[in-house]
């Protein structure tokens, strides 16, 4: 039977806020609530963290969760995905990737991004989208797709696409929600493909799937995710959590 695992990349070394996944959020370490959020998915049977970090791995272990300690010569999060399922899992099974920085990623999301990988003819990357507002899609870090009547990515850049020349009020616009799923065959092809021209001029490494003819199947989500890179987001994500967690 296929297995369904999250995989959580870690690593103590960000540019903007180093040893982010040892921050303290409302009494738990940020990897911490990133894990149980996950735990939280229904269709997940599996929860690890991947990372080279001796602290991270300990900081796992105490709360009771599973690691996997990984190079720490990988050049991205995804070859460290690679490393850890190639160790502990067969090639057909599930790997939904979760950044190691959204401590509030909804456990449904993750189940609802699994779901096209379920089917008969599954593609070989499932991912989520958002609508967005017209305004916010003039941030570049804010990555935009596009998709066919399908719903299959078609580009995804940091500019904003489609090009409004006329407006239709039935055209929504997206934004991309860092979240990934695919069979560990796929994810290990993937390492092996040469980083591509769009990706290398975007820095958006989904590209590379794209020039490569693979299929990218997006999944509408009303998750807005908060990605904690600044110190500004730490504060963000504390203020909301705690009145999440204030009792009724």
């Amino acid at each position: 039977m296929r297995r369904i695992v999250v995989i959580i990349p870690a690593r103590m070394a960000a540019t903007r806020l180093p040893g982010k996944p040892l921050i303290d959020i409302c009494g738990k370490p940020m990897i911490q609530r990133v894990y149980e959020r996950a735990m939280s998915a229904g269709r997940v049977g599996e929860v690890l963290v991947a990372t080279p970090d001796e602290e991270i791995a300990d900081a796992v272990s105490a709360f009771g969760g599973k690691s996997v300690v990984t190079s720490p010569d990988h050049r991205s999060g995804t070859d460290r995905l690679a490393e850890a399922a190639s160790k502990l899992l067969d090639d057909d099974d599930i790997v939904v990737n979760v950044q190691g920085d959204e401590p509030l990623i909804p456990g449904d999301a993750i189940d609802n991004l699994v779901v096209p990988l379920l089917k008969k003819n599954p593609p070989e990357i499932a991912s989520l989208m958002r609508r967005i507002k017209p305004e916010e899609a003039a941030n570049p870090n804010l990555v935009k797709v596009v998709v066919d009547s399908s719903g299959s990515a078609l580009y995804f850049s940091r500019s904003p696409i489609p090009y409004v020349r006329y407006e239709l009020p039935h055209l929504a616009m997206y934004g991309h929600v860092g979240l990934y799923g695919y069979s560990v065959a796929t994810l290990k092809a993937f390492t092996f493909l040469e980083p591509s021209p769009l990706e290398l001029t975007e820095s958006l490494e989904q590209l590379r799937a794209l020039e490569n003819g693979w299929r990218i199947q997006m999944v509408e989500t009303d998750f807005n995710p908060i990605g904690v890179d600044t110190e500004e987001d730490l504060d963000k994500v504390r203020t909301l959590l705690s009145n999440l967690e204030q009792p009724a």
